[in-house]
């Protein structure tokens, strides 16, 4: 197993020098392969994963579910989203905070990506945050932290990758994945109101609006709570498959734009530009992690690993807990997305031999890359939100999101010890 370890090192060292991600998982991925089977046999399997991948009919759920995403965004959703949430909750102490929450949730239902999010919130809810004078730590903390939801509440783009990694049914991933993420903006709001009982002056209350102009607002996203509806509640009833309900998605979100008025042709090129561009980008790394991913195979890494932790006679939350703890160490040096590829090639043949269902796993892996996506040094929807917001140092905001680590570790910890938390919806579909 000496070669395949070296490979993996070697491919870490790589990403430390700043080689694209891609070009690392396939470079290694074809050199292991080239020393185990030769020239021509690599080449036909490079070439044949390549072809399988782009070619993938089920594969079509990504560029739709980000096209959806993007149209969306374009849509100005985010800003009636928030508006929507101010009018319950503004008048609370800490309200434009909880606000921010609920809206991310909800804009979540509808994106499937954190950095989105994130980037949607910051133009709408910041502004509003300093204008009642909230502090900037609470302000992008939340910001920041809430805008994780996006890769929990379906659909989510990591869960789409985690899916057609592991092939493990990504509709019933999206069902699972629904309670995880309510229960996660459950306990951000719970963060807020801790951090404003420990630090009142740092979240004065807003305006208390009339129920004519809470309804009105719920008016204004009805539309979204009905596309939402339609995606989610058509692959829970089994209405659509998962490929179904993203051309769903995309084609209603294509209809809510045009009815808004905000569509024209530089815009639909905009985002089909966007569109090809994220969708090109996840394809090639996951070209890269599917090759490295064979050659795992070839090289009988995966039952010897696996063999390993038989022999520590671990149990399966024992292994579980091990797991964690090394996603929350790499989460600190890795970005989100490639921490992922570059794991589940080694990772999951153990979750198999341990018996464990690979639908809790994938939201315990999604739960864990929440954590990675706010936590120092390489916390990206914290660089993210400071590189919108240059105002803001980046140790503040890293400050503010701190109390919403904790609720995502104390989440985490309910989903190992409850997984029916995510499992029951999925089992009764």
């Amino acid at each position: 197993m000496t070669p395949t370890l070296i490979a993996l090192a070697a491919m870490l060292l790589l990403i430390a020098l700043e080689v694209p991600i891609a070009v690392a998982l396939l470079l290694t991925g074809v050199i292991g392969f080239l020393g185990v089977v030769g020239w021509d046999p690599t080449l036909f399997m490079v070439g044949e994963s390549a072809f399988s991948t782009v070619n993938s009919y089920t594969l079509t759920v990504v560029p739709l579910f980000i096209l959806m995403g993007n149209l969306i965004n374009e849509a100005d959703i985010s800003r009636e989203l928030y508006r929507a949430t101010y009018r319950f909750v503004g008048h609370l102490r800490g309200g434009l905070a909880i606000a921010t929450v609920l809206a991310c949730a909800a804009f979540a239902a509808i994106c499937g990506s954190s950095l989105a999010t994130s980037a949607a919130m910051t133009r709408v809810a910041y502004p509003e945050m300093k204008r009642y004078g909230y502090s900037d730590a609470l302000s992008t903390g939340s910001i920041a932290s809430a805008g994780t939801l996006g890769i929990m509440i379906p659909p989510s783009v990591a869960l789409m990758i985690y899916g057609i990694m592991t092939q493990t049914d990504i509709g019933m991933l999206f069902i699972a994945g629904v309670l995880p993420g309510l229960l996660g903006a459950l306990l951000y709001v719970g963060a807020v109101l801790f951090y404003t009982w420990r630090h009142p002056q740092s979240a004065p209350p807003g305006e208390r609006s009339t129920w004519r102009e809470r309804w009105e607002a719920l008016r204004g996203v009805s539309s979204v709570a009905v596309l939402f509806g339609l995606v989610i509640g058509g692959l829970y009833g089994g209405w659509f498959t998962p490929t179904e309900a993203a051309g769903v998605g995309a084609a209603g979100a294509f209809a809510i734009v045009a009815v808004r008025g905000k569509l024209s042709r530089a815009m639909l090129a905009k985002v089909l530009r966007e569109t090809a561009i994220t969708s090109g980008s996840l394809f090639i790394i996951l070209i890269g992690a599917l090759v490295l991913s064979k050659y795992i195979t070839v090289s009988g890494f995966s039952p010897w690993l696996s063999g390993a932790f038989q022999g520590l006679d671990l149990t399966s939350m024992q292994f579980l807990l091990i797991v964690c703890a090394m996603y929350i160490v790499l989460g600190c040096f890795l970005e989100s997305m490639s921490m992922l590829l570059l794991t589940l090639p080694i990772v999951f043949p153990l979750v198999v031999s341990y018996g464990i269902d690979p639908v809790w796993f994938g939201i315990l892996i999604v739960t864990l890359i929440e954590v990675a996506l706010i936590t120092p040094p390489v916390g990206m929807n914290v660089y993210m939100l400071a590189s919108q917001i240059p105002s803001v140092p980046l140790n503040v905001v890293f400050r503010g999101t701190s109390t919403f680590v904790v609720a995502d570790v104390i989440r985490l910890g309910i989903l190992l010890a409850v997984p029916s938390i995510a499992l029951w919806l999925p089992s009764i579909t």
